[in-house]
C-alpha cells in the first residue's frame, strides 16, 4: 500500500508540485487575460489569452470552463481595484480636488482597458454598481464643497461619464490625451 507522504530520504510526491504548477498557470492566465481584455475587450479569444500566457487552451479552460467565466472574473477583479481606488479618493481632505483628479485618472485608466470601460457602464453589474456608488459618494462630497453642481445625480454621472467612455471605446480611440480631454469635458458639465 502506498502512502501519500514521503519517508526520510525519499522524493516528495508529485501532486503538490502539480498544484503549485496549476497555481502558477492560473496566475499566468489571469495576468494574460487582464492584458488581452484590456487591449481587445470581451471579444478577445481564449486562444489569444492562452498564447499570451504561454499555455494551452485546455489550461485556460481548467480554471475557467467557459470564456464568459474568464471575462466575468477579470471584470470583477478590475472593478474591485477601481472601487478601492475610488475609496482612497473619497478619503482625501479636499473633495473637490479629489473628485477632479479621480475623474481624470479614471479616464486615463479606461483609455487603456476596453473590458473595464464596457463593464463600468453596465447597469446590471453589481461590481460596477459598487464602483459607481462610491464615485457618487465622492461626487456628493464635492457637491457639498461647492465644486460640483447641486443638482448632479448618479444618473447624470452615469450618462455623462460612462457615455463618453463608451463612445470613445466604440470609435476605438486609444490616445490618452483624447480620453483626458473628455474627462475634462465631463468635469465641466458637472461644475456649478
Amino acid at each position: 500500500m502506498q502512502t501519500s507522504e514521503a519517508g526520510p530520504g525519499e522524493a516528495a510526491p508529485a501532486a503538490p508540485l502539480k498544484r503549485a504548477d496549476a497555481r502558477r498557470n492560473h496566475e499566468r492566465v489571469v495576468a494574460a487575460a487582464i492584458e488581452v481584455f484590456a487591449e481587445l475587450g470581451p471579444q478577445a479569444t481564449v486562444p489569444q489569452i492562452a498564447a499570451r500566457a504561454g499555455v494551452g487552451k485546455a489550461t485556460v479552460y481548467r480554471s475557467f470552463p467557459a470564456k464568459e467565466d474568464l471575462v466575468e472574473a477579470i471584470a470583477r477583479l478590475r472593478l474591485e481595484e477601481l472601487r478601492r481606488e475610488t475609496e482612497v479618493a473619497l478619503g482625501e481632505t479636499d473633495p473637490g480636488r479629489a473628485f477632479h483628479a479621480y475623474v481624470l485618472r479614471l479616464f486615463e485608466t479606461l483609455a487603456r482597458d476596453r473590458l473595464l470601460t464596457g463593464r463600468l457602464a453596465e447597469a446590471a453589474s453589481p461590481a460596477a454598481g459598487s464602483v459607481l456608488t462610491v464615485l457618487t459618494e465622492l461626487m456628493q462630497a464635492a457637491k457639498a464643497s461647492g465644486t460640483v453642481r447641486e443638482d448632479a445625480t448618479l444618473l447624470d454621472l452615469r450618462v455623462i461619464l460612462c457615455g463618453a467612455a463608451l463612445q470613445l471605446m466604440t470609435v476605438a480611440e486609444r490616445d490618452p490625451a483624447v480620453w483626458r480631454r473628455y474627462g475634462e469635458l465631463v468635469l465641466q458639465a458637472l461644475r456649478p
